[in-house]
This record gives C-alpha cells, sequence and structure tokens, in this order.
C-alpha cells in the first residue's frame, strides 16, 4: 500500500479507535503505530511499532480492535495488517494515571521499553577477544570482512541474510561474534542473539517436551540480530528446520539481519531442505579461504602483540609455514614455542622449534590434502559441478579444470600417478599428460600461474612430502 493511502487510512482507523478506547490506552498502545508504505500493492497495511514487546501485546489484546476499526472505515473491505518493528520511534511513556478500562500492564511495557532501551545480548555469552579490531583480514578473508562490516552498518537492508562458509578453523565464529559486538556497542535498542544451531535446536526440542514453544518463538523473533554458527547442523533435523524456516521468515520480513555460518557450502549440505537453501541465497553468501602464508604470519603477529609474547620472526615463519590447516592450531603453537621459551629462557632455534612442534607438524601432514578436496576446490573456482571431474565429458570448459585438478594432486597431495588416475576414473598415461601439459603451460601463461597460486593458497599452501 502506497503512504499516501496507509496514512490516510490509519488516520481514518485512529479516529474511530479514539472513542474506543480511553484516552490513556489510546495514547499508550495507538498513539505509537505509524502507517508506513511496503512494496505489496494493497494487499497489506503496514504498521510500524517502536519494538517487539509492543507488537506482541497489540496483536494479542488490540488487534480485533484495529481489524474492526478498520472494516468501519474502509466500506468493510479491511485490508491485512503487518507489524513492523521500527527502534527509531521511541515509544511513549503512559500517564501517571491508567483509566480502568485499560489493560494491566501500561505501566510494565513502560519498564519493558525501557529494559530494551539498552543493547541486549540474550543468547550465548560473547567472547570479549572475538572483534573487529583483532580479527586480522587478508587474501583469503577480505570479502567475508567487508561483508561482515557492511552488516553492521546497514543491518537488515544490503546483504540479508548474510551466509559465510569456510573449513574449521578459519575465523567463521570470531567474525560472527564481531558482528555481533560491535552491534551492541553501537545501535541503541539493538536485541542481539549469538548461538549454535545445535543449541538452537536443543532449546526447540525442550521447549516442545515442556510445551514453551511460545516463549521459544518470542525469543528468537523478537529480536533485531540473529547470528547461528554451524547451521549445517540443520541437515536431516525436519522438524527444527520447519521452526527456523518460519523464525526466518518472521525476522526477514521485519527488516531484522540474520547472520549464518557453514563448514560447507550450501550446495553440499545434504538434508537441507530447498526452500531453506533458497532463503539462504536471497542475501550474500562469503567464503573463508584457507589462509595464507602472509596473514599467518600476521595473525601470529598480532597474537603477540595481543598477548605481549616475545616471539623472532624467523620462528613466527616457521611456525606459519609448517602449520596452515587451521588457525586454533598455529596460535596454539605460538603459545606451546613462546611458553618453553620463556620458562627455559632458551632461544627458539629451527632445531627446537621442530622439536617443540614435532606431533602438530605430523599431524598436518597426515591430514594433509585428500584429491577429492583439490577436485572439489578447482571445481568451485571454475564453477563446474564436482561430478565433471570424474565425468565422460571432454569439452575444454571442463577437460582444463580437470588437468589442473590432477596436476595439483600430485604437487600439493603428492600421490602417485595410477592414484590420481583411479581417482579422476582414468589410467595413469591420462594422469602423466595431465601434469605435463599445465607444468608445460605454466612457463609461458602468467595468467595460469597466477590461477595456480590462487588456489595453491586455498589448499593450504603448503604441499605433502614427497
Amino acid at each position: 500500500m502506497e503512504a499516501k493511502q496507509a496514512n490516510m487510512l490509519w488516520e481514518k482507523a485512529c479516529a474511530c479507535l479514539r472513542g474506543v478506547f480511553s484516552r490513556e490506552t489510546y495514547d499508550t498502545w495507538i498513539g505509537v503505530i505509524r502507517a508506513v508504505a511496503d512494496d505489496d500493492g494493497d494487499a497489506h497495511l503496514t504498521l510500524a511499532v517502536p519494538n517487539g514487546y509492543y507488537q506482541e501485546w497489540l496483536q494479542v489484546h488490540y488487534l480485533p480492535a484495529i481489524q474492526k476499526a478498520l472494516a468501519a472505515v474502509g466500506d468493510g473491505d479491511v485490508p491485512s495488517i503487518r507489524f513492523l518493528v521500527d527502534s527509531s520511534a521511541a515509544a511513549p511513556a503512559p500517564a501517571p494515571e491508567a483509566a480502568p478500562d485499560a489493560h494491566p500492564a501500561p505501566r510494565a511495557a513502560a519498564r519493558a521499553a525501557a529494559s530494551r532501551a539498552k543493547p541486549q545480548n540474550v543468547g550465548q555469552p560473547l567472547d570479549p577477544r572475538h572483534t573487529f579490531d583483532s580479527f586480522v583480514v587478508g587474501n583469503s578473508n577480505t570479502f567475508a570482512a567487508a561483508a561482515a562490516h557492511a552488516v553492521v552498518d546497514n543491518p537488515g537492508r544490503i546483504y540479508n541474510p548474510l551466509f559465510i562458509h569456510g573449513g574449521t578453523g578459519l575465523g567463521k565464529t570470531h567474525l560472527i561474534q564481531a558482528i555481533a559486538q560491535a552491534t551492541l556497542a553501537r545501535e541503541g535498542r539493538a536485541r542481539v542473539c549469538y548461538t549454535t544451531c545445535e543449541d538452537f535446536t536443543n532449546e526447540f526440542i525442550s521447549a516442545l517436551k515442556s510445551g514453551e514453544t511460545p516463549a521459544f518463538r518470542k525469543k528468537y523473533r523478537n529480536i533485531d540480530l540473529l547470528l547461528i554458527d554451524d547451521i549445517h547442523f540443520l541437515a536431516g533435523k525436519n522438524s527444527t528446520q520447519e521452526e527456523f524456516f518460519h523464525t526466518f521468515n518472521s525476522l526477514y520480513q521485519n527488516q531484522k539481519q540474520i547472520v549464518l555460518t557453514s563448514d560447507r557450502p550450501l550446495g553440499e549440505i545434504a538434508g537441507l531442505e530447498k526452500r531453506l537453501v533458497s532463503r539462504f541465497e536471497w542475501g550474500l553468501v562469503a567464503e573463508m579461504e584457507m589462509v595464507d602464508l602472509e596473514t599467518r604470519v600476521a595473525i601470529l603477529r598480532n597474537k603477540c602483540e595481543h598477548l605481549r609474547l616475545a616471539a623472532p620472526d624467523d620462528a613466527l615463519f616457521f611456525i606459519a609455514e609448517h602449520i596452515h590447516s587451521n588457525i586454533r592450531k598455529l596460535e596454539g603453537a605460538l603459545l606451546r614455542v613462546t611458553s618453553y621459551a620463556s620458562l627455559t629462557r632458551k632461544p627458539l632455534t629451527r632445531e627446537m622449534l621442530e622439536y617443540l612442534l614435532r606431533e602438530t607438524i605430523e599431524q598436518e601432514r597426515q591430514t594433509a590434502l585428500t584429491i577429492e578436496t583439490v577436485q572439489r576446490i578447482v571445481a568451485e573456482h571454475y564453477d563446474i559441478r564436482l561430478a565433471d571431474m570424474t565425468s565422460k565429458q571432454r569439452t575444454q570448459n571442463i577437460a582444463f579444470p580437470r588437468q589442473i585438478a590432477m596436476y595439483l594432486s600430485r604437487e600439493m597431495v603428492g600421490q602417485s600417478f595410477p592414484a590420481i588416475g583411479r581417482a579422476f576414473e582414468r589410467d595413469h598415461a591420462t594422469a602423466i599428460h595431465a601434469y605435463r601439459a599445465i607444468s608445460s603451460k605454466m612457463r609461458s601463461d602468467t595468467d595460469l600461474r597466477q590461477t595456480i597460486l590462487s588456489l595453491r593458497q586455498r589448499l593450504g599452501g603448503a604441499s605433502a612430502p614427497r
């Protein structure tokens, strides 16, 4: 409904409602409502209210009277009503004395509204270390970090939802908690809820068992920012997916920001309903890639500065070169070697670093890349299906990425040509030809060399031992 039409209709309804309620009740509950324009033609009358508490109270206690007034002034044609929480409109405090016909909650409503005037985190506690200031931005996460800042600056308007995916230990939790903390720091009345998908699921199951689903829905649908870690945990949980579907719709329709993380891309989350996948793609999908060497060194330097640790640059480079799969492992290795140096007062020589980190380095080797990972990353880069890596198709747009994947499987995974051939459902001669073809082309093709370098960084920046 257009703004002018909505305002005229609502003014007529308000004139009718003034004769129904006392001045106290009208000023407290009806006078705070504004009619706003929407994009649905004449299908809805959108009414803006100060906060979620008002929305809930109006829906429960005053919606029938509002609909009746609209019917009276609109010749019986009653538009459907949609409430929109607009935190920029402060709720007025009620008059000192409530009229007899007022509901017993005006004073309680004022107290509730006042309590909501402060930023609140109604979810899990946030780690104070997970802020934007302590998040190191590099080539692997620039896009995701920029999107996170944009969400804080324009919540619910630009990138909604924001879906961040990437491997374990790459900083997804740090980034979304930074969003939460930045929002709490700058928004006057923001209600923020950070949780994990597992806790969301367990909380929903408990609410079903105890008959407290209304309270569960009130918590998750009357907030300004919802952040859920590891949303892939929803896969296969049909009842929880159904509940989250409606929670998502409620928040999205009220322009409330949603941020989700996953350890895998949307297309690889089996057991997730198509309608949820579709909604997650409405906003922005950002990938956090494997952290490159330079960023790993920057992370270590940042950690040394914050924790006041002493470590020479050559020690930091050694750690960054040998530990590349997980930022948590990276930081753990730094704490181990600096603690040892501090306690023993011995210098961190290369031999000492190799000894102190021998188990972690061995784990890195054992959990090195697989051919399947190489196939997936290359397929994503060239926007082809993972199945194309083993298909019989020989078109250039598929055959060339397949050759690159074979080359990287030899260079980074260290597999034999027969093993590579089997993984791609080819013989070993095809694997040898692919390796030699890419090696030769790289000598003269600078664009290909840059592509290979980029893929190597995404795949970890270090090859398995040959």
